[in-house]
């Protein structure tokens, strides 16, 4: 795919030091990009592409201290706003466009591959849209638009892919234990199954992924299950029944289409 020349910046500033801002920073340096930084909060960048890699709440903050002329943030549910374009109206400052970049993936180290994850861009201006689209290929990533109206969303959206995944194995985790069987060895155990379950909601969808007792309508099954949790965790019982009442309502809908 050919990309325009300016898609690409030559250097790039990273503010935030966290593991997103690491994470990307090794990302792009390993793409032939030059990297400035990742640098605090309280340091100026001098790059002219500059990327926050800082909390929602400090969004706005950062990229008022910043004097650049194409401003980005990092984050799946702020608007393009928060980065507030019209700063650069300012006589002391350059004209700026702004735009988003938030990589579909989970980071919890520096070494984290970005790899062929999906990446959310936006972009103020139509180069703007560009340089995020060409870091986003830069770091072997698929970038897709997202409108500033759709971000609350499509960030919903990854928040249950990823984060409610890792509170249900943590509730996995507490009623194995009280089988007798110890947190890391649940992990242990329970991972292959939590990864095929992936692999086949990815592959054929949720409907035809689904199995289990609700899925086979063994209701009675489900009771044990619901009073096993009663005894053991009953602060779990009303994230188990909500979770039952939607499986039950996903049975119901393949039910619909199957007739």
């Amino acid at each position: 795919m050919t990309r325009p020349e300016y898609s690409t910046p030559r250097r790039l500033a990273i503010v935030g030091r966290g593991r997103v801002g690491n994470a990307l920073a090794r990302a792009f340096a390993d793409a032939g990009i030059d990297v400035e930084g990742p640098l605090g909060r309280e340091e100026t960048p001098t790059a002219g592409a500059v990327l926050l890699c800082v909390p929602d709440s400090e969004i706005a903050n950062a990229a008022a201290a910043v004097d650049a002329s194409f401003v980005g943030h990092v984050s799946g549910a702020t608007p393009l706003a928060a980065l507030d374009s019209e700063l650069g109206a300012e006589a002391d400052r350059l004209p700026r466009a702004a735009f988003g970049l938030h990589p579909l993936q989970t980071v919890s180290a520096p070494g984290t591959s970005f790899a062929g994850c999906g990446c959310a861009i936006a972009g103020s201006t139509p180069e703007a849209l560009e340089l995020a689209r060409g870091l986003a290929l830069a770091a072997r990533m698929e970038p897709f638009e997202i409108d500033d109206s759709a971000r609350a969303g499509y960030h919903a959206a990854a928040s249950i892919a990823s984060n409610f995944v890792v509170t249900l194995e943590w509730m996995a985790e507490r009623v194995a234990a009280a089988a007798g069987i110890e947190p890391a060895e649940a992990r242990r155990m329970l991972a292959p199954l939590v990864r095929q379950t992936v692999d086949n909601w990815a592959a054929r969808g949720p409907t035809d992924a689904l199995t289990g007792p609700i899925a086979r309508g063994d209701e009675l099954t489900v009771q044990r299950q619901r009073e096993a949790i009663e005894e053991v965790a009953p602060d779990l019982l009303p994230a188990f029944d909500a979770l039952a009442d939607v499986t039950r309502a996903l049975v119901g809908r393949s039910a619909e289409v199957a007739a």
